[in-house]
């Protein structure tokens, strides 16, 4: 893993958390998307070396929307880089860690994702992600 590439925080309202954030930081957000697969809307901050990335549900059975059911708002996963995604998912399922998915998804900010199940990290959500090539 090279480095922490960001925190996701899920949020009820993207506007009103960007704003709040936008305040916190001291800029804007540097990017606006929707994962329509995910059922998701995010936004990203540049901090320092990594990134805050706030995701608000946009269908009601996305995992963000359970998850702020469950749990209210608050930090959803933390996000490593990787060089290879592939190499890293055979690499930590040899390790005896648990994915979420079996092959890397495309996510939001031009990347290729994959999930750890927290039921194998301690309980909490961990994301890696490669740039798109």
């Amino acid at each position: 893993m090279l480095k922490v590439e960001h925190i996701g925080i899920a949020v009820k309202s993207l506007t009103e958390s960007n704003d709040l954030f936008a305040k916190l930081f001291g800029q804007e957000a540097y990017k606006i998307e929707e994962v329509a697969s995910e059922g998701v809307n995010t936004s990203f901050f540049k901090v320092g070396e990594t990134k805050v990335e706030l995701l608000e549900a946009t269908q009601e059975n996305s995992a963000i929307a359970k998850f702020i059911e469950k749990r209210g708002e608050g930090i959803h996963h933390i996000a490593f880089e990787v060089a290879d995604i592939e190499a890293e998912m055979e690499r930590l399922v040899g390790e005896g860690f648990q994915l979420i998915h079996t092959t890397p998804k495309d996510g939001a900010d031009n990347k290729r994702i994959c999930f750890l199940h927290p039921k194998s990290t301690n309980g909490v959500l961990i994301e890696l992600c490669q740039e798109k090539q």
